[in-house]
């Protein structure tokens, strides 16, 4: 049963993994949705949304969300350079 309450805790936290990171950009980075206009596949450093230490930002942020470490060697665009690709990591690292 707890594991079963995890899961189901694991899985509302993915479904909204994009709505939160977006709140969270526009709250700290953009400061209104009207500032940078950008979509699921933008790349946060070429839309000029976050810089180098806005990435760091981001590692806290989704550390500190998701209870998860991030590891050096998971510090590649692929994974933190735009909405899709930090719902598809987060996804991956909470095991779904």
């Amino acid at each position: 049963m707890q594991q079963e309450a995890r899961m189901a805790d694991t899985n509302v936290k993915q479904s909204d993994v994009k709505t939160k990171l977006k709140e969270f950009l526009i709250s700290n980075f953009l400061f209104s949705e009207d500032a940078v206009q950008f979509n699921d596949e933008d790349s946060f450093l070429e839309k000029g949304i976050i810089d180098s230490t806005g990435i760091l930002e981001l590692i806290e942020y989704l550390e500190d969300t998701y209870s998860i470490a991030i590891e050096d060697n998971e510090l590649i665009p692929e994974n933190l350079d735009s909405m899709n690709n930090v719902d598809a990591f987060i996804a991956r690292k909470l095991g779904a």
